[in-house]
């Protein structure tokens, strides 16, 4: 089933156009915008936005682990997979297995942009820590999706809603300025946004090698997510399969 979500990828490109579009568009568009302006130049910006950018661009598609669920659901192949000699949950295992290609896909294109343009990270070792540690919370937050992906009537129901959360989730965070210059009842909202922490961690790892306690924070909050998620999910789905 993962091999198949794979040639459906290779057939339809255009799934792939946030993938290969976005790290180059957000980066460019918020690097020469913003750099400036928040940290004197794009050079010392990089530090801050490349963290930000793989963290929001992966986060984000993993939305597409709960529409092309729900597509699935909707034109009927689900009832192909019940004849088929197979595990009832393999459509789904194989659909989340594919989409850490795409989460890798995305960290490292956003990557290789900011090295074009002159960020350099410190951290070593770390830069590969943190970049797993993105894709493996990522894949997490795709078992919330999965649930809204077999839950929703549409697949636009499901982008609309995961839109709606992580639109603001993105936003009010730390990832684009500092929680310092955010008015007083918003600064709390975004020291405690779980995104806050992610983007924390992958800064700490990638630019210094440092691993912080908001590692911590994020292999727990993917762990939770996990654990309450991944089982409603499986249920919903194998009422429905």
């Amino acid at each position: 089933m993962a091999y198949r979500a794979l040639i459906r990828l290779r057939r339809t490109p255009e799934q792939w156009a946030d993938v290969l579009l976005v790290p180059f568009i957000f980066t460019f568009m918020f690097a020469f915008l913003f750099g400036g302006a928040i940290a004197g130049g794009v050079t010392a910006y990089l530090p801050m936005l490349i963290p930000a950018i793989v963290v929001q661009g992966v986060v984000q598609a993993s939305v597409v682990t709960g529409t092309q669920l729900r597509e699935d659901m909707d034109t009927g192949v689900f009832d192909r997979f019940r004849s088929l000699p197979m595990a009832r949950i393999a459509p789904l295992a194989g659909a989340l297995l594919t989409d850490t290609i795409r989460y890798a896909v995305i960290t490292g294109l956003t990557m290789f942009v900011g090295f074009l343009i002159g960020w350099r990270p410190g951290g070593g070792w770390g830069l590969l820590v943190a970049a797993v540690l993105v894709i493996v919370t990522a894949w997490a937050v795709s078992w919330i999706w999965a649930l809204l992906g077999v839950k929703a009537r549409t697949a636009g129901t499901v982008q609309g809603i995961a839109m709606l959360i992580m639109m603001p989730l993105t936003f009010f965070s730390n990832a684009f300025v500092p929680t310092s210059t955010l008015p007083d009842w918003l600064r709390p909202v975004a020291e405690m946004n779980p995104v806050s922490h992610l983007i924390t961690a992958f800064r700490g790892l990638a630019n210094d090698g440092t691993w912080t306690v908001d590692v911590w924070w994020t292999l727990l909050g993917a762990a939770v997510i996990v654990a309450v998620f991944a089982p409603l999910a499986v249920r919903a789905y194998m009422r429905k399969a």
